[in-house]
């Protein structure tokens, strides 16, 4: 099952209709309402107590994120993960909160180790002075919170630092990848998988990165950026359970 507190008290903060969608959402990644399960608009509206309005609009969502089928005859049909769009940010978020987490967490290392050091060596090229310095204050911060390395502080410091290299890259379609790295960040925080202390080797290699990008050194930011994405798969690795999720 997914992490039902966690979900709940993220729902608190959302307007209704996505209140409703983080949960119903999340059932249905955890594996909680399996793939070929039938619901209906009313069935949703009478157990989350909203109106079949709210319900319509939700899954209205889950379709467009391919989670559902919606049919005249055969109603409401939840689909086969295979038909999920598996890079949207919100469904990312709602298997982190389930039972798979560390092998969605395992995949999205292997993505990010192809997405981050590449847009590392292109930042080198085409990052600007301020984002130069951008890169610079959120190692800064990074080092300053670095020893409540499990909180918000650290968590928005680590963000910028993600965000802002992919949009130094200059490429557009490396951009698009910073939601889903901010959900990797979060969801590493909000399932408790980060570290009191961050580790001193990774502050490190962010720094490195920066200082590499602000000289121009591409292979230098590639390579640096290829161990953070390395450091921290292989801190997750450590803290998967033995037995089965």
């Amino acid at each position: 099952m997914c992490d039902t507190e966690a979900m709940v008290d993220r729902a608190e903060f959302l307007p209704l209709h996505e209140s409703v969608l983080d949960r119903l959402g999340a059932d249905i990644a955890s594996g909680g309402i399996a793939p070929g399960t039938r619901i209906s608009s009313d069935e949703i509206a009478t157990r989350f107590h909203v109106s079949r309005t709210v319900a319509r609009e939700v899954v209205r969502v889950l379709e467009s994120l391919g989670m559902v089928s919606i049919r005249r005859r055969a109603g409401i049909t939840v689909l086969d993960p295979a038909h999920w769009h598996a890079l949207d940010p919100k469904l990312i978020r709602w298997q982190l909160a389930g039972p798979n987490r560390f092998a969605q967490l395992a995949w999205l290392a292997e993505l990010r180790s192809g997405i981050e050091p590449l847009a590392a060596r292109a930042a080198a090229t085409h990052a600007t002075p301020e984002q130069c310095a951008a890169l610079t204050a959120a190692v800064m911060g990074m080092s300053a919170t670095a020893r409540a390395a499990n909180t918000a502080a650290y968590l928005d410091h680590d963000i910028a630092f993600h965000a802002t290299l992919l949009a130094a890259s200059g490429n557009p379609l490396l951009q698009v990848f910073a939601p889903i790295i901010r959900e990797v960040l979060t969801g590493r925080t909000e399932h408790e998988l980060m570290p009191v202390q961050a580790n001193p080797q990774a502050l490190q290699l962010h720094a490195a990165v920066a200082a590499a990008i602000q000289s121009g050194d591409g292979p230098g930011a590639e390579s640096a950026m290829r161990e953070i994405v390395s450091e921290s798969a292989t801190a997750i690795a450590c803290l998967r359970p033995t037995t089965p999720e």
